[in-house]
């Protein structure tokens, strides 16, 4: 079956039947949705907290930690489209299975790796498996639960599930770094994989696959399109923007996915679908999708040096963080009703006013004390929570039945992107300044910045009556 989810009633909770009215679980569905979000994200910070171990054991250099990080995110950024409009093509229940399937496989080969390359292409191998698996997921989700407040409580579920993962894996990585190997952690992931793969097949329905072929010209320059991108800014990180490494494939980028936007429009069965941007509300999800991480990355990266340097432990530094997370986790519920009441307008601008007020706050303070950002750690997860949900919400509505995959992996793909963005402009940003403090409160200014651009999408978002007008 294909993804309808315009003629459905509203649903008022999470055990709605799917879509072909066939009897499932859609509450166990949800987990299984829900436990493939929650490894891709704690994956992050359970590499980077295992990334010195790893360095001193495989003799991994700058240039080799590096690509640790790089090979998995170029892979990922990457092949995003390509996963979205193979789940169409293929059924997305197999190609989110399969996609785990490959990303548990190379976690496990990572953890086993004997050297800096085998590590380095089980990086690039987990990409390849979470490009896979994160838009079926997504679209899974969809034709699971019917649009309005069934999918927004899942979005929400979602979100919470996601922001437990990376409290939950800051503590363990923090705890198994100090107590144990970096391998140890490595494996966190492989036992969430191995039950999503017991339990996904006997509780998400596969869906009809789209009749057509794979637009082989627009797959490949949205491959190497966003791949360069994701190279560039992952480059810019750590170089000027001048150099000849960041501005030859930052350009690259933008030209491959210029004439990838003209191939699409010429294809027949394109890879990502034009009109999806056609619609001023989605166009605006994704502008605020793009500039929300922006907005939190300092935290984790900024906060977590500073608090080192003074001396803190990992498992501390990890714990003193916790405030974020936590705060998403139970902000998500009630980001859902807080949206019936004031609708996405307002709750993302509350939400980006939030982020902006704390990325300021810790912008402010001469030396990090774990008492003193607390306050701002706090604004900053719940304002993640009220700017997460509703541009989810709003860039998936209104879909066609062939549209599920190829929105699911375009908000995915600005995710990733926006993630790179953000620590590369972050850290140009401070880069140049005479002190951690200086070089830490530029950083925070400019993820402030970023709350502003999601404040500026969420005024330029219709109002409710103008969009059950526009309906």
């Amino acid at each position: 079956m294909s993804v309808s989810v315009s003629t459905r009633p509203e649903t008022s909770g999470l055990g709605a039947p799917p879509p072909s009215g066939r009897t499932a679980r859609p509450g166990i569905a949800l987990a299984v949705i829900a436990g493939c979000n929650a490894m891709i994200q704690l994956d992050d910070p359970v590499v980077n907290i295992a990334l010195p171990g790893m360095r001193a054991d495989l003799g991994l250099g700058a240039v080799g930690a590096s690509w640790v990080l790089s090979a998995y995110l170029l892979a990922f950024g990457g092949l995003l489209l390509l996963g979205g409009r193979a789940g169409d093509l293929l059924g997305r229940r197999k190609v989110f299975l399969t996609g785990v399937a490959v990303f548990t496989v190379a976690a496990g080969a990572r953890a086993l790796a004997p050297g800096a390359e085998v590590m380095i292409a089980a990086r690039a191998v987990q990409g390849l498996g979470a490009a896979c698996a994160a838009p079926s997921g997504l679209a899974l989700l969809l034709s699971t639960f019917a649009e309005g407040t069934a999918r927004k409580k899942a979005i929400a579920v979602c979100t919470a599930v996601g922001a437990v993962s990376t409290a939950g894996g800051l503590l363990l990585a923090g705890a198994l770094t100090s107590l144990g190997s970096w391998r140890w952690v490595l494996l966190l992931d492989v036992p969430i994989g191995v039950a999503i793969l017991l339990l996904g097949p006997r509780v998400l329905e596969e869906t009809a696959r789209s009749r057509g072929r794979l637009d082989v010209a627009g797959a490949l320059l949205s491959a190497a399109g966003a791949a360069s991108l994701v190279y560039a800014l992952a480059r810019a990180a750590e170089h000027a923007w001048s150099d000849a490494t960041v501005a030859f494939p930052l350009a690259a980028g933008v030209v491959l996915l210029a004439v990838f936007a003209v191939v699409e429009r010429r294809a027949e069965q394109p890879v990502v679908v034009l009109r999806l941007f056609a619609d001023r509300d989605r166009l605006l999800a994704y502008l605020a999708v793009l500039a929300v991480p922006g907005a939190l990355v300092g935290a984790y990266f900024f906060l977590s040096q500073s608090l080192q340097h003074k001396g803190l432990s990992p498992l501390v530094t990890a714990c003193a963080l916790l405030p974020v997370p936590v705060t998403m986790a139970v902000m998500a519920g009630v980001a859902v009703r807080a949206e019936r009441l004031l609708g996405p307008r307002m709750l993302m601008a509350l939400g980006a006013a939030a982020l902006a007020l704390g990325n300021l706050m810790l912008a402010g303070l001469d030396d990090v004390e774990v008492v003193r950002i607390v306050p701002a750690l706090v604004l900053l997860g719940a304002g993640m929570a009220c700017c997460v949900i509703p541009p989810t919400v709003l860039a998936t509505s209104r879909l066609r039945g062939d549209e599920a995959g190829a929105a699911s992996s375009v908000l995915n793909s600005l995710q990733a992107l926006g993630g790179s963005l953000g620590i590369a402009l972050l850290v140009t940003a401070s880069s140049g300044r005479s002190s951690l403090a200086g070089a830490r409160s530029a950083g925070f200014a400019a993820g402030a910045v970023f709350a502003v651009v999601v404040l500026l999408a969420a005024l330029a978002l219709r109002r409710p009556a103008d969009r059950r007008q526009q309906r």
